[in-house]
């Protein structure tokens, strides 16, 4: 064996030796340690410290999951007042009422040939509407989506559905009676209201915030100077406004009807 040789051996041989000792001393501490309970004691603690935070992880863990599946919770239906709808709707003297807004008193005649009035809806949910019974573009649709509104809450006293017309000078008692027989009205519950064009007019100004001004004058429904809009109009128990749904769309009258269920349980 070289000079080199013996020193790496050496070497090796004193590090060896090193590390005899210092697994001797460690071993004695251990067993001193162990002797005095400290090391059982120590190892207790880091099996809880490790329970504690595993629990914790798990815990943080199921709270993500939860908050990302669970579904958002209902937002109470807002009350709409005149400035919150486009200001084309609402007679200019209402613009800036922003509190207090409710369904003011009319009189009109329903499809029976009786009185109809607001009253009549006192303390009820109902959903209104403008339309009238020559027109052809969204008046068929939005009598449709009426039909499924009607009999998802047929029967239910608590709850009705009024269509005024913007034709009165044709929509005669006669023809919303024959009209509400071809599309399967219940009269108890949905009711078909004429009269006078200028107290129709006021009412969706005023109250309902269904018309808008045509874009010309004489160029509206019928050769008036406004135009009804394709808007269901949802009314709670104290007669204020709370949504507004596009009646010729599916989807938002499944949404309008969801609102009806939510108002009817509203306290």
């Amino acid at each position: 064996m070289g000079f080199v040789g013996r020193q790496l051996g050496f070497g090796a041989e004193r590090k060896s030796k090193k590390q005899e000792e210092k697994y001797r001393v460690h071993a004695a501490n251990i067993k001193i340690l162990r002797a005095s309970g400290q090391v059982d004691y120590f190892c207790r603690n880091l099996f809880v410290m490790r329970v504690f935070i595993v629990g914790i992880i798990a815990v943080i863990g199921i709270v993500v999951a939860y908050m990302m599946v669970k579904p958002p919770e209902d937002k109470p239906l807002p009350v709409i007042n005149p400035v919150d709808v486009p200001e084309e709707m609402v007679d200019h003297d209402l613009l800036r009422k922003g509190l207090g807004h409710t369904i003011s008193d009319f009189s009109f005649t329903d499809q029976n040939n009786k009185p109809f009035g607001l009253k009549d809806v006192k303390g009820k949910v109902f959903v209104a509407e403008y339309f009238f019974t020559n027109c052809g573009t969204i008046c068929p649709r939005m009598t449709a989506q009426m039909e499924r509104v009607q009999k998802q809450f047929k029967g239910n006293d608590q709850f009705a559905i009024l269509s005024f017309t913007v034709d009165p000078e044709n929509d005669t008692v006669a023809r919303m009676k024959e009209y509400a027989g071809m599309h399967g009205a219940d009269d108890r519950q949905w009711h078909f209201l004429t009269g006078k064009q200028e107290d129709l007019y006021r009412a969706a100004r005023r109250s309902f915030f269904v018309l808008k001004p045509a874009e010309a004058q004489n160029q509206g429904d019928v050769g008036s100077d406004f135009i009804h809009t394709n808007n269901f109009v949802l009314i709670d128990r104290q007669q204020r406004i709370r949504g507004y749904y596009d009646g010729t769309s599916e989807k938002e009258v499944n949404t309008l009807m969801k609102d009806i269920d939510r108002l009817l349980t509203e306290k």
